[in-house]
């Protein structure tokens, strides 16, 4: 199941004030980038995720937020760097946008 342009619509309005955003679709999904580096996805199920490097990693698990694993067939879970928005976020351009400012920083 491919993302809507609903969807597109309301991930690009929770990171507007960052500016210079661009998406690309891949696998269903979409990924968003700001000046040419992706720190979101959207993912085909509806999910919005946040990437995580560094410092980020250890804020977004203090945050209680769930990680994106994959499974292989035949291969272990693999940990994605990206974790999913909280639902606060989700609700409020602010809050996503200042989490994206941090993730940008980290990367």
């Amino acid at each position: 199941m491919a993302v809507s342009e609903e969807e597109i619509a309301h991930a690009l309005d929770l990171f507007a004030d960052l500016g210079d955003l661009t998406t690309r679709k891949m696998f269903g999904g979409l990924a968003i980038y700001h000046r040419g580096t992706i720190f979101a996805l959207l993912m085909s199920d509806g999910r919005t995720l946040i990437k995580g490097q560094g410092d980020m990693q250890a804020r977004l698990d203090a945050m209680g937020l769930t990680r994106w694993t994959y499974t292989r067939p035949g291969k272990s879970p693999t940990a994605m760097p990206y974790w999913e928005l909280p639902d606060s976020a989700l609700d409020d351009a602010e809050e996503a946008t200042e989490l994206a400012r941090a993730a940008l920083a980290h990367l």
